[in-house]
């Protein structure tokens, strides 16, 4: 039966028995990337109406949040089961949603200052969270053989939900306001919820992991230790620093569009429709590499030669910047040279290089695939936007200009393919899962 079912799946993508899991999946992670990009243009012109000047507040405030609450999720996992903590996360961001909607709704209860900080830095925290949380999720439920398959066509799910979730907003917020938008993105979480729910039970059934002891329980050990492994362990040190390289590149690209948006765009609506269109540029290339890319490269050749092609062609995109006589001059559709970057890193960066490393993290022990990897997409990801913020204004008031942070940006992406071919090689040859301590 078995030679059957291999002969059977020869060649397929979703092999007998995953396609149940793998539509759970997809919906779970379009729910929650639709319900993230709802809110997302109301923290998009904010920014752009501050000024890239003042991001670095943002990101600290960001930074601290995310810092304290790293370790409660560290503790969650240490004492509680994976079918608890995962709804328990969810229903938290639900809660804060719910508690959103009167202070937009009774202007009076905060300042719009003090509102438009406290949700932007929410936002950010609530967009590293649920999605962190979701991959850790995948990682521990799929095998390194299956996530080459199955991963990309699962982050199509979270383009598409990239999509919706603009036009959502685009079509409710003239009939329903901002307040009402919160429930819209409340009503997809708590549909997330309930397909984690059921990719759990499926697991523990049928999961890829299913046979080892602890594959759903309870992992133990300490509140801090994902900040630890992130100092002591060579592998989560190393995404560290390649998640570090790439929010640099992210960051730069952001603050330039920032600051081209404040300067060109008058008004917030102008400025919102201005990110709307950025924003749905870059996701149309990210699920048309994930379709056509992704999803046949992966599997065949590994996640470095996707890291490289992603490091490779965003620093051809970032030329653009470094060459252009004007930057903020359009050149194709209407688009400046800082936001082709932008969408070309970008498009690149969700549709090629996160399929490829999130697959990375499939080889190490549960342990680390939810208090390391979630440290690392949270905590260590909003340090880099405060410290490379921080450092653009320190380097602004030494006279470098847009064609400078963009040579900088390039120069990561060369370092960030070096580190993520050498991950790759690691996880292809080095068996490291299988090396690991049984206790995990």
């Amino acid at each position: 039966m078995a030679t059957i079912d291999a002969a059977g799946n020869a060649g397929r993508r979703i092999h007998t028995g995953e396609w149940r899991a793998v539509a759970l999946s997809f919906v779970y992670f379009f729910c929650v990337l639709t319900a993230y990009y709802v809110m997302r243009p109301v923290r998009e012109q904010l920014s752009a109406a501050v000024g890239s000047t003042q991001l670095p507040w943002f990101y600290a405030g960001t930074f601290f949040a995310t810092l304290a609450l790293a370790p409660v999720f560290g503790a969650l996992v240490s004492r509680y089961p994976r079918r608890i903590v995962v709804p328990v996360v969810y229903l938290f961001f639900i809660a804060c949603l719910i508690g959103f909607i009167p202070l937009f709704t009774h202007q009076g209860l905060l300042s719009p200052r003090a509102l438009g900080t406290a949700f932007f830095v929410w936002v950010s925290v609530f967009n590293l969270f649920v999605v962190s949380v979701f991959w850790s999720f995948m990682a521990d439920i799929w095998s390194e053989e299956q996530s080459r398959r199955l991963f990309p066509i699962i982050a199509v799910a979270g383009t598409a939900g990239a999509i919706t979730g603009p036009l959502l907003t685009k079509t409710l917020v003239d009939v329903i306001g901002v307040a009402p938008l919160l429930a819209v993105s409340a009503t997809l979480l708590a549909a997330a919820v309930v397909c984690a729910i059921l990719l759990g039970q499926w697991a523990r059934v049928h999961g890829a992991r299913r046979h080892d002891a602890s594959h759903e329980t309870a992992i133990g050990g300490g509140m801090l230790d994902g900040l630890k492994q992130v100092f002591t362990q060579p592998f989560m040190r190393s995404m560290a620093f390649l998640l570090l390289l790439a929010d640099g590149i992210g960051t730069v690209n952001y603050a330039l569009v920032s600051d081209y948006s404040g300067a060109t765009f008058s008004d917030a609506v102008a400025r919102t429709r201005f990110a709307a269109n950025v924003d749905l540029t870059a996701n149309i290339l990210t699920v048309v590499l994930q379709l056509l890319v992704t999803r046949w490269l992966l599997p065949r050749k590994g996640p470095g030669l996707l890291i490289t092609l992603w490091a490779g062609i965003s620093v051809i995109a970032l030329s653009l910047v470094i060459f252009s006589p004007d930057p903020h001059a359009p050149i194709v559709g209407g688009f400046p040279a800082v936001a082709l970057a932008l969408i070309i890193s970008r498009g690149l960066a969700y549709g090629m290089a996160e399929p490829a490393r999130h697959s990375l993290f499939t080889r190490v022990p549960r342990n680390e695939r939810y208090k390391g990897q979630n440290t690392v997409d949270t905590a260590v990801w909003r340090f880099g936007d405060m410290a490379i913020a921080l450092g653009m204004n320190g380097l602004r008031s030494l006279g470098v200009a847009a064609g400078g942070f963009a040579t900088l940006s390039a120069l990561a992406a060369f370092t960030a393919a070096a580190i993520g071919v050498r991950l790759s090689r690691q996880a292809m040859f080095g068996g490291r899962e299988s090396r690991a301590p049984a206790r995990t």
